[in-house]
């Protein structure tokens, strides 16, 4: 009888004892990131994967998969419509991949505004750096050149790209922009090389790893412009794009555009999952997140990599993202334009 007692009993709490059982316990998550290794997008990726699983119940394993090209658009259409929206793939990609929805391209297999956003750990500022013997050393000198300057981009979403364009459509220059390099760090190889000679991104990575910390030491390249509407403590001495605009006369209808186009610098480095994703597991990631970017020890790793954090919600990106989609007409058409669609 006592066996027949404990078997009922048994029977009857297992199904409250598997219930109890965390969603994500023994399960790996796979973070993909639409930038080559050793990129700053890789590196911020890494560090949150090194500490976000201790920050879910059940504490799962996370690896990185980089799946680079074409400005991480290849990794936001797997994510979007390959990947499944079970919890177990997130990813990084490019803050301003809407660009591409916006003006209509063909490549755009995803809804911007669909994405589940988790958070992003920066806002990103940006600045151009020029090689320091090329014969423009202000924002003047390329206007009035012949010849436009040649500078490096991965894709059309990405900031060595639409920053020179902004750059024409607020400030009268011109960009000789070549595509196609697949991550950062091979831009800057061949600014080394002299293939071409300047890269727009962000201030962050600049200032966060090498070559940089050698150029800077150098003097090998200089600064032509930075993005915030304030100058970078770092950048005392380089104009912000607003003063430039203020100085040229800008009209509203070109600033508008700069405004959706900047809005990029604050999606930062997001990270983002399918849509489709059951709610709780979408409160889940979007906790850990943030006790990932509050945790000391995350911070203190992100500090030794210098990788600044200025962290935002995922429900603050997931606003934003229908904010910069919900343009006019004549705003999408000068976006058009600046992208060259």
């Amino acid at each position: 009888m006592n066996r027949i007692v404990f078997a009922l009993l048994l029977f009857l709490l297992c199904p409250s004892v598997w219930a109890q059982t965390p969603f994500y316990q023994g399960k790996t998550i796979t973070v993909i990131v639409g930038n080559p290794a050793g990129d700053v997008y890789d590196l911020y990726a890494r560090a949150l994967s090194q500490y976000m699983g201790k920050h879910i119940p059940g504490n799962p394993n996370f690896i990185v998969q980089n799946m680079a090209g074409a400005g991480s658009m290849i990794a936001a259409n797997y994510l979007y419509s390959v990947s499944k929206p079970d919890g177990f793939t997130i990813g990084s990609i490019f803050p301003a991949l809407y660009f591409d929805q916006l003006v209509g391209r063909k490549e755009v297999k995803f809804d911007w505004t669909k994405f589940i956003w988790l958070g992003t750990p920066v806002q990103s500022e940006h600045q151009m750096y020029m090689r320091a013997d090329a014969p423009f050393k202000t924002i003047e000198d390329i206007r009035k050149a012949s010849e436009p300057p040649k500078c490096g981009a991965t894709g059309t979403a990405s900031t060595a790209y639409y920053i020179p364009k902004l750059m024409e459509e607020t400030l009268g220059t011109k960009f000789n922009i070549v595509t196609g390099y697949q991550g950062g760090s091979d831009i800057d190889l061949a600014v080394e090389r002299g293939e071409v000679i300047c890269r727009a991104f962000t201030i962050t990575a600049f200032f966060a790893r090498e070559p940089f910390t050698t150029w800077r030491k150098k003097g090998f390249v200089r600064h032509l412009i930075q993005t915030g509407r304030k100058r970078d403590e770092k950048l005392p001495d380089v104009p912000t794009i607003f003063e430039l605009m203020d100085n040229y006369k800008t009209p509203e209808s070109s600033r508008r555009v700069a405004t959706v186009v900047l809005a990029a610098g604050t999606v930062g480095r997001p990270i983002v999952a399918p849509p489709g994703l059951p709610g709780d597991r979408v409160k889940i990631l979007r906790e850990a997140f943030i006790k990932t970017v509050k945790d000391p020890e995350f911070l203190a790793e992100a500090k030794k990599k210098k990788l600044e954090i200025d962290p935002i919600s995922g429900e603050e990106l997931e606003a934003l993202a229908k904010e910069v989609i919900a343009q006019p007409p004549e705003v999408v058409e000068r976006m058009r334009k600046l992208l060259g669609k």
